[in-house]
């Protein structure tokens, strides 16, 4: 293939699902941004709601994620039929994530009490976990129609449905966060009515299209009769998805435990993070976007057996990482001022933001870089040995070490403490640990690859 080839492809691929996630996490930013404008205690709560939300989700999200590896390599194999069956058993391991998520969500007192909050500030972050309870089924639904579209290479349908999504956010959380038409303000938890309403949306979208649009019919989703769960299916999605999900949750709870544990600073210095955290996850969308059209490009090559199509499309998934990542650092230090300016008109919430912000510029280098090399070992099938190094690297490294660097409990600065910037300084440092083994990771599992085809 001419020079830049894979680049080419994988940015084809990419650019519709960083719209669609851009979009998707766009609604986080409105909350953010809407819901400061309430009261710092209502933003203080919706850090706390998010994070723990966020990470229940993404770690049910994550088995469910197995979907895409196994299709994409059905898909290059030409093997659809095996495509619909999968779906369909993906059906009720979502049934069932849902039921456990909800529990969590109904009945969440035991996470909460992480965060020490209490009064005003717990019961609003109860309320919003106890709504968005009603919308997990919905979400969780949506993404196997987001795995099925993106392991095919078809993510534009996807992209269209979060953008219609993101159109509605902002009037929605109008209406419930600051109330209108009869209905009364509910601060915070007005936006996870919204995002109730938008999810059930989303899935019946969804729905209509794979029942109407003729690219689908390859795949006999439908006209199958009545399925049960079937235990061949259970463990193939299992055995790569529960390695997958924790990956996730470690990640996410990572950051969340960072809000609760920073949360007992000060409703300042969590709402500070909350606004950092934010805008770090809007900058992790187009690594992510370029790792999931990589990985998918890769699972099928793998299908197809044509291993060194794999093995390129990887690299060159983690060259167009950096090749957005370093000059986005600058960016974003030169920046700042106006970054906050986008997120709150609050002097106090925008100065214990600015030192944080900082340490996005070094923190998302290495972070495009761990997450492409991650899903393209997935393309593998490879989930187990990431998984422990996710563990190490960001519950020892970055927690236990955040935890020191902000609390200073050993007295290592003479009675001072970093704060909230010790645990981004100590997660920055996990990732980078995390980026280097993945790498090596990779090669080597493409090095088996090829000797295995070779001999």
């Amino acid at each position: 293939m001419s020079r830049f080839a894979y680049e080419r492809q994988i940015s084809a691929l990419a650019w519709p699902t960083l719209i669609g996630q851009l979009a998707t996490v766009s609604n986080g930013v409105i909350d953010t941004a809407m819901t400061s404008r309430y009261s710092a205690t209502d933003l203080a709560a919706l850090a706390i709601g998010v994070s723990l939300y966020v990470t229940i989700f993404v770690g049910l999200n994550g088995v469910l994620q197995a979907i895409s590896p196994i299709i994409g390599q059905l898909y290059g194999a030409k093997d659809f039929h095996q495509i619909g069956h999968k779906v369909r058993q993906a059906v009720w391991l979502a049934a069932a994530l849902s039921l456990s998520g909800c529990l969590l969500l109904l009945f969440p007192a035991p996470l909460l009490q992480i965060s020490n909050a209490e009064g005003e500030l717990y019961d609003k972050a109860a309320h919003y976990l106890q709504i968005l309870a009603l919308a997990l089924p919905a979400t969780l639904g949506f993404r196997i129609y987001s795995g099925l579209n993106n392991a095919v290479g078809k993510p534009k349908m996807v992209m269209l449905i979060q953008l219609l999504a993101l159109a509605m956010k902002f009037p929605l959380n109008s209406l419930f966060i600051f109330g209108g038409f009869g209905i009364p303000a509910m601060g915070g938890p007005g936006c996870a009515v919204a995002t109730v309403v938008i999810s059930w949306i989303m899935l019946a979208v969804a729905f209509v299209i794979l029942r109407r649009n003729p690219f689908y019919q390859a795949f006999q989703l439908w006209g199958q009769g009545w399925v049960a769960p079937q235990k061949a299916a259970f463990r193939q999605f299992l055995a790569l998805g529960i390695p997958m999900g924790f990956s996730y949750l470690i990640e996410v709870s990572a950051y969340a435990c960072m809000a609760l544990f920073i949360a007992r600073i000060s409703e300042l210095a969590v709402a500070g993070h909350q606004i950092t955290a934010n805008f770090g996850t809007i900058l992790y969308m187009i690594p992510l976007s370029l790792a999931s059209a990589s990985s998918t490009l890769t699972a099928q090559a793998i299908g197809a057996r044509d291993l060194p199509r794999a093995q390129h499309t990887a690299l060159a998934g983690i060259r167009l990482a950096l090749m957005f990542s370093v000059p986005a650092a600058l960016l974003i230090w030169l920046g700042r001022p106006l970054i906050l300016g986008m997120y709150t008109n609050n002097d106090s919430i925008a100065a214990a933001a600015m030192p944080l912000l900082a340490y996005i510029c070094l923190y998302q280098i290495v972070d495009g870089v761990q997450i492409v090399c991650a899903f393209n070992l997935r393309a593998y099938k490879v989930a187990t040995g990431p998984t422990l190094l996710y563990a190490l690297a960001l519950w020892g490294c970055g927690l236990g070490g955040g935890y020191l660097l902000a609390f200073n409990p050993l007295r290592w600065f003479d009675n001072a403490t970093l704060g909230a910037a010790g645990y981004w300084i100590a997660n920055t440092a996990g990732t980078l640990l995390i980026a280097t083994a993945l790498l090596a990771y990779l090669l080597i599992i493409q090095r088996r690859y090829r000797h295995l085809h070779t001999h």
